[in-house]
């Protein structure tokens, strides 16, 4: 596998990021990190920040970052976007200290999020959550995932994988409603399962992210975090589960703002010799049923 780039960062935009606190500080288990001018940050590992929420109207993702793991592949993924006929625009003088980054480029994705790549996000100094006593799984695969869904789903699987350099797992093709058919196809850039997955909307839907995913090193730290959510009263789209795909087992809840936050354990690998590139046709082999709603 050629392993150049992993999930560095999300940035999300609110009309009060403090909104988001109670969800990630004392639901998730994630750590509070230091903030960027008006923006709040969160970490789950060592890294300055894994989650940028600044205020603004959009109430949804505007960017996300995916970092290089040197010089030579940050050169080669820029390369390739450009090559791809993106246009790709260094950001380093106008970002790189706001993102605590050494290089960073960014451009447009199809799915109306901007893409940034970048090399060096700081170390912000070891972080202990006293919620998730385990720590959560990053290293050489980044803080987690993140999925979007958009009408220009062709254009941003190309994107993703002529651009970015991404290579699909699989897919998942089911109805989840008469006439209305559900398909999401998952890409990896690590040996984490899907570090990207694309949902096709059937029209334009008010956010573009659907959710985002934290992987924890201990299957008990989702079981406590699942007992964290329901006494949170937030909405719960999908309680404890194990997809069929990556084998995660993990349960979801719905932030203020609408978006989910997956708090997983136990997802698949994919190694150099990953052969089951596949359509699913149920998105869990057990449990993930909705429990409650806003």
């Amino acid at each position: 596998m050629d392993h150049q780039l992993e999930l560095a960062y999300l940035g999300l935009e609110l009309p009060d990021p403090s909104t988001l606190t109670p969800l990630f500080g004392d639901v998730v288990g994630l750590t509070p990190g230091a903030p960027v001018g008006d923006a709040l940050t969160w970490r789950n590992d060592h890294r300055v920040h894994r989650i940028i929420l600044g205020p603004g109207a959009r109430n949804d993702a505007t960017f996300v970052g995916f970092e290089a793991v040197d010089d030579h592949a940050f050169d080669a993924v820029v390369e390739r976007l450009r090559t791809a006929g993106h246009d790709v625009v260094d950001v380093a003088d106008e970002l790189g200290g706001e993102r605590r980054v050494e290089r960073i480029a960014r451009t447009a994705s199809p799915w109306g999020v901007d893409v940034e790549v970048v090399t060096g996000l700081a170390n912000g100094g070891p972080v202990e959550s006293a919620l998730v006593p385990g720590g959560f799984l990053t290293d050489g695969v980044g803080f987690g995932h993140v999925v979007f869904a958009t009408t220009a789903f062709d254009e941003s699987r190309r994107f993703l994988i002529d651009g970015l350099g991404f290579t699909q797992s699989d897919w998942l093709e089911l109805e989840i409603a008469e006439g209305i058919e559900l398909e999401v196809r998952f890409f990896h850039c690590n040996e984490r399962h899907h570090t990207v997955a694309l949902a096709r909307a059937p029209f334009d839907l008010p956010q573009r992210l659907h959710h985002l995913m934290v992987e924890t090193n201990d299957r008990d730290d989702v079981g406590a975090a699942f007992d964290r959510a329901w006494e949170s009263g937030l909405a719960i789209p999908n309680g404890l589960g194990r997809h069929d795909n990556d084998g995660m087992f993990s349960f979801y809840v719905e932030s203020p703002a609408g978006f989910q936050v997956e708090v997983g354990h136990g997802g698949r690998l994919v190694t150099a010799d990953w052969d089951d590139d596949r359509c699913y046709d149920r998105i869990s082999a057990w449990g993930h049923q909705q429990l409650r709603t806003a």
